[in-house]
């Protein structure tokens, strides 16, 4: 159990328990940032249907070298999944995802995505025996609603994709790889993410959530920034501080800190597309993801008496308000 805890990639899940989801996050973009895809492999099984499946996110460019965001969800039998663990590989279908890189023939009504990546050493998280992956010690709690894994921080990536016979050349561009897993994503979140910077070291990962616990709820977060070769957590589980402001759909203000540094994100989405997402019943809640939102960054390390500020145009960025 140990070892699936501190290696989150693994597939965590048996394939009886229900419900459950388990979802794994690939996200690549070119050198230019004008092109990304982000693929999502994943299963989800219930009582009433269990199915495998792999989500896109794309943005592409139009006649008028505009970014354009394409999203959709290919649904597979739950007999189309395979993984194992050592080397890790998940199969769907013809979709082969693994630690070294991916390889994709993926086709719906709208799109058709056909390519292999190739991904440079993976950058994972620090990890300790109280902390074995970024959720803390609630990573050894058996029940929780969601878990989260932080997989690669910042990666290279070779390669390119065929999209509707536009080609997206993905060499020396960046990757970044996250997951998430249990029986349903949390009601209400915020989720922000980027590894493109000014300072191509920096890589940003947050996350906040409503979390049903014990029969009651608290607002938890989690939040990891890489910079220069040097990690600075945020998180619930350390009893550090979150104030998160909400001005309007798309815009979102967090202020952290923690004994060693404060951390303001100002982030905004610029453009989006329709997900879904997991609930008890199935993968019937629908979300919204930008993939080229703006992001500015301001770090305060307090013993150094340092400031670092840093700005993207290419930030994942999710905004879901519970529905009543």
């Amino acid at each position: 159990m140990f070892d699936k805890l501190t290696n989150p990639i693994l597939f965590q899940g048996n394939l009886k328990k229900k419900p459950y989801f388990e979802g794994w996050y690939f996200k690549q973009v070119s050198a230019d940032e004008r092109q990304i895809v982000s693929l999502i492999p994943g299963i989800s099984l219930n009582k009433a249907e269990s199915h495998s499946f792999v989500q896109y996110i794309v943005v592409l460019l139009d006649e008028n070298q505009q970014k354009v965001t394409k999203t959709g969800y290919v649904n597979y039998p739950i007999e189309a999944f395979t993984y194992q663990d050592q080397p890790f590989q998940i199969k769907i279908g013809l979709n082969v995802f693994t630690e070294s890189g991916v390889a994709v023939q993926l086709k719906d009504e709208q799109i058709e995505i056909e390519g292999s990546l190739d991904f440079g050493p993976l950058y994972p998280i620090e990890k300790s025996v109280f902390s074995p992956n970024i959720m803390g010690a609630f990573a050894y709690l058996p029940k929780m609603e969601c878990s989260h894994g932080v997989i690669s921080m910042n990666h290279d990536v070779t390669g390119s994709l065929v999209v509707s016979g536009q080609q997206i050349k993905l060499t020396d561009g960046k990757g970044y790889i996250e997951k998430d897993w249990g029986s349903s994503f949390p009601r209400e979140y915020v989720w922000i993410q980027s590894n493109h910077f000014q300072n191509p070291t920096t890589s940003v990962f947050f996350s906040e959530a409503h979390i049903p616990f014990l029969g009651s709820s608290f607002e938890g977060f989690i939040c990891n920034v890489v910079t220069d070769g040097q990690e600075y957590r945020f998180a619930t589980y350390q009893r550090d501080t979150c104030k998160l402001e909400k001005i309007d759909a798309k815009t979102v203000n967090v202020r952290l800190e923690s004994k060693e540094a404060r951390l303001i994100l100002e982030a905004s989405i610029v453009q989006q597309g329709e997900l879904k997402a997991p609930t008890t019943k199935g993968m019937h809640k629908t979300i919204k993801e930008g993939l080229s939102g703006k992001l500015r960054i301001q770090l305060d390390v307090k013993e150094e008496k340092r400031t670092y500020t840093d700005t993207s145009a290419s930030a994942g960025i999710e905004i879901v308000e519970h529905e009543e």
